[in-house]
């Protein structure tokens, strides 16, 4: 019997900032920045993977790569065996810097494995969108990222007995979004190990009434962005373990930039109200902190995609 031919996918998957100033584990947005990769099967077992850019001759190249692993736990799932893969990768999302690299590496794999068992000869199967949720959230360990990058925009995400949910919202076409990005790393275990168990109860009431009007800004009312950015759950408590990113964000939001933690930090991601508004901060940041690299983007409004191509 002559071995089953090569299939290939190709899978784009955009970075992500969480929390968004209030929303924490909870809101989440796509970034139009990401990463692509390509996958071929083979008739060895294992993985060989090669990435150009972030990550490259840093994160593993054989099975153990977080993205052939993420693919392995879904055919796992589902009772079967991951075949052998060629992996390339062509990465931009920063690693450790609060835009969601590692959440995106777990939607990458995650959609490697549906495409590739979409078009498996012998038992084809189309994951949902529920189901690639779950999986994505199960190695995540919560949803806050991997909703955005999996199905772009604006989501909430929460968790039922059932599994994870989400809402997928449309962002204004105002919003413009600037992402400030360090040379220094963060932890996101370090930086959820900065929080308290409990907090004050007018802090909670703070930061409900915040994420609601954050909904309505990001999605009807912009100019109520500065205001719908406040928080009071997490951000403060972390701050001395990131001072430079506490300082700045101070520095913008004072000039009248709603700006926030990007995800668990350092990175800083700024929701201006419109273009002249994200200029006037990105030319604030590059003249008094050129250490800084100014990203300016939109919002990723089709999340991670996957094609078949040829092998």
């Amino acid at each position: 019997m002559s071995a089953a031919a090569p299939r290939a996918v190709r899978v784009r998957v955009p970075a992500t900032s969480a929390n968004l100033g209030p929303g924490f584990d909870t809101l989440g947005i796509a970034l139009a920045y990401g990463d692509d990769l390509t996958a071929v099967t083979r008739t060895e077992p294992g993985a060989t993977v090669v990435v150009t850019g972030v990550g490259e001759g840093e994160v593993p190249t054989d099975e153990t790569n977080l993205v052939v692993r993420s693919a392995a736990h879904v055919y796992e799932r589902l009772g079967r065996t991951l075949p052998g893969l060629n992996l390339s990768a062509t990465n931009r999302i920063p690693h450790g810097r609060g835009m969601g690299s590692s959440g995106s590496a777990i939607v990458a794999g995650v959609m490697i494995a549906a495409g590739l068992l979409e078009s498996d000869p012998v038992q084809p199967l189309e994951l949902t969108e529920t189901e690639l949720l779950a999986f994505a959230t199960e190695l995540e360990g919560h949803p806050d990222n991997v909703a955005p990058a999996l199905f772009g925009g604006l989501t909430i995400a929460w968790s039922t007995e059932q599994g994870p949910q989400f809402k997928r919202l449309m962002v204004h076409r105002g919003v413009s979004p600037l992402v400030l990005v360090p040379s220094f790393t963060m932890s996101t275990e370090l930086a959820r190990s900065l929080q308290p168990k409990q907090v004050p109860h007018e802090d909670a009431v703070f930061n409900v009434s915040r994420s609601a009007l954050l909904i309505a800004a990001l999605t009807q009312s912009p100019e109520l962005l500065m205001q719908a950015t406040e928080d009071r759950l997490h951000q403060d408590y972390r701050g001395d373990a990131m001072p430079a990113t506490r300082d700045l964000i101070r520095e913008l939001r004072a000039a009248g930039h709603p700006a926030v933690v990007s995800g668990a930090g350092p990175s800083i991601l700024v929701l201006s109200s419109g273009p002249a508004e994200r200029l006037a901060a990105a030319d604030l940041v590059a003249s008094e902190h050129p250490d800084w690299r100014v990203l300016i983007l939109a919002v990723d409004t089709k999340g991670a995609t996957v094609e078949p191509i040829p092998a």
